[in-house]
């Protein structure tokens, strides 16, 4: 499993994936380096999700235990066990002490640390076990999807059933949804379906059908038509202007243009892998995809241009002897023009290195944050 992270308040530009052996590695997207080494669980890491400071890390592994990291000191703070394997777990977007967990052949759980546990009731016939559940983009809604294709919506705080809608395919005939994600900015969310067909719903909208279960119809459909794809993960990029889907048979990335549902681009892993996970990073233009235990990050290729800093600045193809003028590397300078005694140069300029801007991809007009 692999996730990104950029905040301000903590300093963390990192990128982290989780191992079959049960170790976590944190990367610095900048330096491309390792950052840090967890030794989090005995069994493969299933899921892993960041606090919204940056400073926490969440974990869920095969081995039936959740953990919580404080990243800078590497000290895991909490340890939950639970009585089957970890299939997800997401901190909730604003909170830092909440969490979401979704056990194999459970029911999710909504958990607060050092607090209590409140499982999520569904009034259902047949016992259903397998269950995909995630918070909104702001924490006030819990989302559900189970195997019949039926989504439902709750309180986040009292676990109320708000809504509910039907995901049915075009002969009317229920299709089980496997993954939902929603994207940072604006109400739109993704439903990833078993019939091969990526659905984007408005929030809002689903909202408004509030009471008895309608049908609701998404905004955008999104597919491969020509090899009938599965997809094993989709996300939005960090405007929500893209979506990327990431092929379940081989190691392929699907980008469609959200506003107009066309597919703008495919990129191609190495033959013979298979996917596992990918997510678009925040606030960059970086996809980052794990196949057959290899971390891909995927970026535009860059050239450099130093004459956009110099404007007087010449590249060169091979080495020139260069002419030093007799004082150009003095500390005074008296071939230097005349400067005008108006012109003020302030040489001791103080410099903030301790306070940190905050990034303008986490800043909502919602959140006073």
């Amino acid at each position: 499993v692999v996730s990104t992270q950029s905040t301000g308040s903590s300093g963390i530009n990192a990128e982290y994936g989780g191992s079959n052996d049960g170790r976590i590695v944190i990367f610095d997207v900048i330096t491309r380096g390792i950052a840090r080494f967890l030794q989090a669980h005995v069994h493969p890491v299933c899921s892993l999700s960041w606090s919204r400071n940056g400073f926490l890390l969440l974990s869920g592994s095969m081995d039936w235990t959740i953990s919580v990291w404080e990243v800078l000191k590497g000290e895991c703070l909490f340890r939950y066990r639970f009585p089957s394997p970890i299939l997800r777990v997401q901190f909730h977007p604003i909170e830092t002490d909440v969490f979401l967990v979704c056990p194999m052949k459970l029911r999710p759980v909504l958990v607060k640390i050092k607090g209590k546990q409140k499982h999520i009731s569904f009034d259902e016939e047949g016992g259903e076990q397998n269950i995909f559940a995630s918070f909104d983009r702001l924490g006030q809604r819990i989302f559900t999807g189970n195997s019949r294709g039926k989504v439902l919506v709750f309180d986040s705080s009292s676990l109320e059933l708000l809504t509910s809608f039907q995901v049915t395919t075009g002969s009317s005939t229920t299709t089980g949804i496997k993954s939902i994600e929603f994207a940072r900015k604006g109400s739109n969310f993704l439903v990833n379906s078993s019939d091969r067909i990526i659905r984007v719903y408005d929030g809002d909208l689903v909202e408004a059908t509030k009471g008895e279960p309608q049908q609701v119809e998404p905004v955008q459909k999104l597919q491969d038509l020509v090899n009938r794809t599965q997809w094993k993960k989709c996300c939005f990029s960090g405007d929500a202007e893209f979506i990327c889907a990431g092929s379940a048979r081989q190691h392929d990335l699907y980008i469609w243009d959200m506003a107009h549902g066309n597919l703008v681009k495919i990129l191609h892993g190495q033959k013979g892998e298979h996917l596992l996970d990918v997510v678009w990073h925040p606030n960059r233009p970086i996809i980052a995809s794990v196949a057959s235990g290899v971390v891909s990050v995927w970026a535009q290729t860059h050239a450099e241009n130093w004459s956009a800093y110099a404007p007087n600045f010449k590249e060169l193809d091979e080495n020139e002897e260069y002419d030093e003028r007799e004082s150009e590397f003095d500390i005074e300078d008296e071939d230097k023009s005349v400067e005008d005694k108006d012109e003020s140069r302030e040489d001791n300029i103080e410099v903030d290195v301790v306070t940190c801007d905050p990034i303008k991809a986490y800043i909502d007009s919602d959140i006073e944050d």
